[in-house]
């Protein structure tokens, strides 16, 4: 099974991080999110790799090379031209069935059993109370007989979650050229979901799975929300005691990081080689080498070697009265 990875969006959302940093390449509970994705794939079987990218795509083939021994090709999109142009980029003739799986969304599902008992192409799917800002699922029965994107009236609550399991991918293949040869484009753009809706109008059979949680990443928010649900997980366990420092679970901290008079946590990722001294970090990521020294860090995303130093002050306060710095 191949997986085709579309990694080449720009992160304008989460500037100014992704001036210097690819999105997928972003620290999240302790790993790239890209790392979480691929960690998944070859765990559920995935043999083989095709990721598209963009700017700075050097830094995720770097990233892939030097963390994973699973054959990879990286696929330039010159032009952001939609996820379907993105995606045929990735298919090759001799493609019998794909895996599409989007690079800034971290997921939780049993994918290795979707790979083994899906007999048709299926669709990852989670039902949302707002459903006009995603691809809509519209279903009879156990069959997908519409997909719609960013629907302003839609028909059902069922989104997809950026997992497609294309059992024929010749078919996907056609679809997404007859899009090439009558310019069908949805906001601008070669949309993946309106290719899959060409194949089911041409008769293919196509299917749902439900998504446990689906971790978008786009925003600080929500990276921090991921970041949040990750060391909840079961495999985040409490670092070695430090002397001078107070650890309030569930927290990621690197081995290598330099941590002194400090509470950590909860929700805290600490990067390699990071220096916190004099401080309180909470529900915030901070980066490779960052420095946080003499303030408190909360709700906060702290880049790669940056350096963040604050100072104490002494107060007079009497009666009734109020300071707040907010």
């Amino acid at each position: 099974m191949k997986a085709i990875i579309p990694v080449a969006g720009v992160g304008s959302r989460l500037r100014p991080h992704t001036f210097t940093l690819p999105k997928v390449l972003l620290n999240v509970a302790g790993k790239p999110i890209l790392g979480h994705i691929l960690d998944h794939l070859v765990e559920s079987g995935v043999t083989s790799l095709s990721l598209i990218v963009g700017p700075m795509g050097d830094l995720i083939e770097r990233y892939v090379r030097e963390n994973y021994d699973i054959p990879s090709e990286f696929i330039l999109q010159a032009q952001p031209k939609g996820l379907g142009h993105a995606v045929s980029l990735g298919l090759t003739k001799e493609d019998k069935e794909v895996l599409v799986i989007l690079g800034d969304t971290v997921f939780d599902l049993d994918l290795k059993n979707v790979l083994k008992n899906a007999r048709t192409s299926c669709i990852g799917v989670k039902e949302v109370e707002d459903p006009r800002r995603f691809g809509v699922v519209e279903t009879r029965g156990d069959q997908v007989v519409r997909l719609v994107e960013k629907p302003e009236h839609p028909k059902s609550n069922l989104v997809i979650v950026g997992i497609y399991l294309i059992r024929n991918a010749p078919a996907l293949r056609s679809s997404i050229d007859l899009l090439f040869e009558r310019e069908l484009t949805t906001r601008g753009e070669y949309q993946l979901t309106d290719a899959l809706q060409l194949m089911i109008e041409q008769g293919e059979k196509m299917s749902t799975f439900p998504v446990n949680a689906w971790l978008d990443c786009g925003k600080p928010e929500t990276i921090l929300a991921t970041n949040r649900y990750l060391l909840d997980g079961d495999d985040f366990k409490l670092p070695e005691p430090r002397e001078g420092v107070v650890f309030v679970p569930p927290v990621y901290i690197h081995p290598d990081t330099e941590l002194s008079r400090c509470i950590i946590g909860p929700y805290a990722t600490i990067g390699s080689k990071a220096v916190v001294s004099d401080a309180m970090v909470r529900d915030s990521i901070l980066g490779e080498g960052a420095v946080v020294k003499n303030v408190l860090i909360e709700k906060s995303l702290v880049g790669n070697n940056a350096i963040i130093k604050g100072d104490f002050q002494q107060y007079n306060v009497g009666d009734s009265s109020e300071i707040s710095s907010v």
